[in-house]
């Protein structure tokens, strides 16, 4: 009996593929790539709580990525690019699961398209569009108006989800013309009349887009004593220069920093770097300005004091202005700071002369 149970079980083991197998190896190699990073991952959480002097129980996710902040400080302007500890399931790429039984028979009705994944999203879009017909024919023979059946879906605010996201999102690699594809499916399904109907699947697909008007608030400008109108910018930042900036409106062009003259400040440059924001809006003599800035060099002062000045033009031009000083690059801060020295360079960058002797 012995016997016939194990030509049974050979006989088992042999009616398996060799795609199965293949399968089974690459997910067995997976899941043991995946536990040891849990496992590496559990025990540096663990003592990074104890080096932060917190509960190991309930260090979460946002005290781990602040302590890393704080124990790995960074000025790296990408985030990209500077260090951080997250969960292994958050950044080792997922892999398919099993898409054919034992006999090697595949699951999925597209299996042999190499994409299956790719064209069921296709697929998919399609029958949304012929259901939002449908209903749109149903409302035409009813006779009802258009402004009763037109339930366009807004995505302001949202853009398609890049090639990159959507790959990882179908867990498939796709060129840059079936993405093309994607995008002008998704596009007339989005523009079609009923589209709201089918929100969920389409925003399933959307990426929301960073709102700057939060950050960007214009302040109102208030009135002094004599009736002008001014604002004032706090914390005008460019490297260790820090500074505030106060512009008066009606003015003359009056420029001072730190209570002198623009013509005794800084060399010809830095004092064309100041006033570059005025000359762009044209209110280089409608304005007058008030500095105070301190710390860092003069090359950093200069910028603080730029960006403070372009920041508060904006409460006394107009949006189309405001938009061609944001294209011009006037409003975005300057993240940028000095590099390190670098052992055995000359500096951040250069080497040292090479000598053969």
């Amino acid at each position: 009996s012995s016997e016939a149970a194990t030509d049974v079980e050979n006989v088992q083991k042999s009616k398996i593929s060799k795609a199965m197998k293949a399968y089974l190896e690459r997910a067995k190699e997976y899941e043991s790539c995946m536990n040891t990073a849990r496992l590496e991952y559990k025990l540096g959480k663990r003592h990074l709580a104890n080096m932060m002097g917190a509960d190991v129980e309930s260090f979460s996710q946002q005290d781990v990525d602040q302590a890393v902040q704080y124990l790995f400080p960074s000025g790296l302007y990408d985030p990209a690019a500077r260090p951080t500890m997250k969960h292994p399931e958050e950044f080792i790429p997922k892999t398919k699961g099993a898409e054919f039984d034992e006999t090697g028979r595949p699951f999925h009705p597209l299996f042999f398209t190499g994409r299956p994944n790719f064209f069921q999203l296709l697929y998919d879009i399609v029958e949304n569009i012929n259901k939002l017909n449908s209903l749109e024919d149903s409302a035409r023979v009813k006779n009802r108006t258009n402004e009763s059946i037109l339930q366009q879906l807004d995505l302001t605010g949202s853009e398609w989800l890049p090639k990159e996201m959507l790959e990882r999102k179908i867990v498939e690699n796709i060129s840059d013309i079936e993405y093309n594809n994607f995008v002008d499916a998704m596009n007339r399904l989005a523009q079609h009349p009923l589209s709201e109907k089918a929100k969920s699947f389409i925003l399933e697909y959307r990426k929301p887009l960073i709102s700057k008007q939060d950050n960007d608030a214009i302040p109102a400008p208030q009135h002094d004593t004599d009736g002008r109108q001014y604002v004032t910018i706090y914390e005008c930042l460019r490297k260790t220069a820090r500074g505030d900036v106060t512009m008066k409106y009606p003015g003359n062009g009056t420029v001072t920093i730190n209570d002198q003259d623009l013509r005794s400040v800084g060399s010809t440059q830095q004092r064309d770097q100041i006033l570059f924001p005025l000359l762009f809006t044209n209110m280089i003599d409608k304005v007058d300005v008030y500095a105070k800035v301190s710390g860092g060099g003069p090359s950093s002062r200069a910028g603080a004091v730029r960006w403070g000045i372009a920041m508060a033009l904006r409460s006394f031009v107009d949006q189309d202005m405001i938009s061609s000083m944001r294209i011009a690059g006037l409003l975005s801060r300057d993240y940028r700071r000095r590099e390190r020295k670098k052992p055995g360079q000359a500096g951040a960058r250069r080497k040292y002369t090479w000598k053969k002797r």
